[in-house]
This record gives C-alpha cells, sequence and structure tokens, in this order.
C-alpha cells in the first residue's frame, strides 16, 4: 500500500523531470525520513524544478528562498514589527515558513545567514526576540550550490553540512532524454498541470511509519563499523561522527519502504553510504592534493568491511 503512493509521486516528478529517477528517490528518501537535501550541481540542470516538482506532488506548500551576500537572516526566518495601534510587536513570518523550502544558491550568502537555517534544520522551528515559533509540518529543505563558481561564495561549514541527510548530484541528461525535455517544453512546462497525488496528512502518516521498518542487529552494526572506518582512514582528517550513523539508518528505513519493504538489507547501506557519508567527511591536504575524493574513500572502505550475511526476518 505505501509502496503503490510513494510510486505515484515518483512517477508525478517523472512527469516533469527525465531522466533523473534515482535523483527523486533519494528527495523522496530524504523527505520521509524528515531529513533535508544539498544538491550540488551546475545551472540549468533542472534543480529547482525537482522541488516544484516534488512539492507539487505531495501538495506541501512551496517557498523559494534566494540566497545573495546581501541577505540577512531575518529576511530568511522572519522579523517582529512594532503595530503602533496596538502597540504590540508582531511578528512577520519569512520564506522558511513553508513545507518544502528551496534554499537557492546557499553558499552565496554569508555564514551568518547560512547559520539562520541551523535551529529550523534541526529542530523545526525559528526563533525571534527570544520568542520560538514552530514550523509547520512536514519541514523539507532542498538547498543548491554551483561547485564551478567559488568567486564571492562562502563554503558551508561542517556543522551546517552536518544537517544534510543526504548530498547528490543530478548531472546533465543524454541526448534522448534532453530531446524528450525539448518536446515536452515547446508549448507549456508540464509542472503547471501537475496536480498532488497525495495528501499532507498521508505524507505525515509516511513519515511515522518510516520510524517502524526493521533495522536488524547486524545491519546496525554494518552501519556503526563503515562509520568508524572513515574516522580511522588514513586519508581522513575528520570522519562521520554518530550523527551520521543516525542519518544512513534514517535513510535506508525510507529507501527500505520506498522499495515496498518493512525491513532494511545491506544492500540499501551499500547504495546509500555515498550519499550520507560524503558531505561529512573531511580529508587531509595531502589526500586532496592527490585528487582523492571522499567518495573514492567510502568505495575503499565498503570493499573491505565485512558485509551480514545472515538471512534477514520479514
Amino acid at each position: 500500500m505505501y509502496h503503490q503512493k510513494l510510486e505515484q509521486v515518483l512517477n508525478n516528478i517523472e512527469r516533469v523531470m527525465i531522466g533523473k529517477r534515482t535523483v527523486a528517490e533519494l528527495s523522496l528518501v530524504s523527505l520521509l525520513a524528515q531529513g533535508h537535501v544539498l544538491l550540488e550541481d551546475v545551472p540549468g540542470v533542472g534543480k529547482t524544478m525537482m522541488v516544484r516538482a516534488l512539492a507539487k506532488s505531495v501538495g506541501a506548500k512551496f517557498t523559494r528562498i534566494q540566497f545573495t551576500p546581501d541577505l540577512l537572516p531575518s529576511d530568511v526566518i522572519g522579523v517582529s514589527i512594532y503595530n503602533p495601534k496596538e502597540m504590540t510587536f508582531q511578528f512577520r513570518p519569512g520564506p522558511i515558513m513553508g513545507n518544502i523550502v528551496l534554499a537557492d544558491e546557499i553558499n552565496r550568502t554569508s555564514p551568518k545567514t547560512q547559520s539562520s537555517l541551523l535551529e529550523s534544520m534541526e529542530e523545526g522551528s525559528v526563533t525571534v526576540d527570544g520568542f520560538t515559533h514552530k514550523l509547520s509540518k512536514p519541514f523539507f529543505v532542498m538547498a543548491t550550490q554551483n561547485p564551478i563558481e567559488y568567486e564571492g561564495t562562502y563554503p558551508l561549514p561542517e556543522a551546517q553540512l552536518d544537517r544534510f541527510l543526504l548530498k547528490m548530484q543530478m548531472g546533465y541528461p543524454d541526448a534522448k532524454e534532453e530531446m524528450e525535455v525539448l518536446n515536452r517544453l515547446q508549448f507549456a512546462p508540464p509542472i503547471d498541470e501537475l496536480q498532488p497525488v497525495i495528501t499532507i496528512e498521508e505524507l505525515q502518516h509516511l513519515q511515522e511509519e518510516v520510524k517502524k521498518v526493521m533495522v536488524d542487529e547486524k545491519v546496525k552494526e554494518y552501519i556503526v563499523d563503515l562509520a568508524g572506518k572513515t574516522r580511522d582512514h588514513a586519508n581522513v582528517y575528520l570522519g562521520v561522527s554518530p550523527r551520521g550513523s543516525i542519518a544512513l539508518m534514517k535513510a535506508c528505513q525510507a529507501y527500505a519502504m520506498l522499495h515496498g519493504r518493512d525491513y532494511v538489507l545491506p544492500d540499501d547501506v551499500q547504495f546509500l553510504v555515498p550519499y550520507v557519508f560524503s558531505h561529512r567527511m573531511i580529508l587531509k591536504s595531502e589526500a586532496r592534493y592527490e585528487g582523492i575524493e571522499p567518495e573514492e574513500v567510502i568505495e575503499r572502505i565498503l570493499a573491505r568491511t565485512r558485509v551480514p550475511v545472515q538471512r534477514m526476518a520479514k
């Protein structure tokens, strides 16, 4: 039943996004696991369209924040304004008060403004003038950044990166897919005709059901083992924290539900670990100088880590 609902969401997104099934699945995994996504890719590959399609498919309120160097924290979370008639301060919510929020080009704004997202992404609330305001649920942030342009940007600090459940790229479409994009966009954008296939209430129910997906002790040990080896690896300066292990487990639970299972397989861990761990690792300067990427280190760790083979109970 859950699998059918989620398949409808993916099929709906694919009406807009051509050849991006994996990206759509990972976005939905993060939403189900109540996490957030960092989408790193060049302009024009459909990052904004992906977020809008996901928001429309689940009937969620979509808001967009265009990050610029002059953006202030109050432009993101909101501000208290004095009302002379009532002689009180009234809170005017910012664009962060949505269900699905696109934080576009997040690395173009100052660290001070970047940090304004920390509380909302971790605790689901914002604090203004000493008063805490709860965000509406579900709450999901998809942030984008351009990996090519570095002039006038501010790299995200580790504490900020750690708030993202997954980091991924979209990549260019192949020639056949790009032709299909041209055909679909010749007359009217398909996004305008997209309708919700599940309700917000159904999505929240699915988010609670994800927590019930069974994770065997052997699979948990496998996750912990992988995280531990990132901390001891010769090329790694800073390994994955326990928060990363928790993130991987939650992502695996959502991924299992997405594929119609109520239990997690080691294969789920192997597929998701590069997306969950890569942005949580800092490589040593010598490794970076040699051109080694975090994904390469993860691949080596996976190759020398024993995979649990005990049969999973359904």
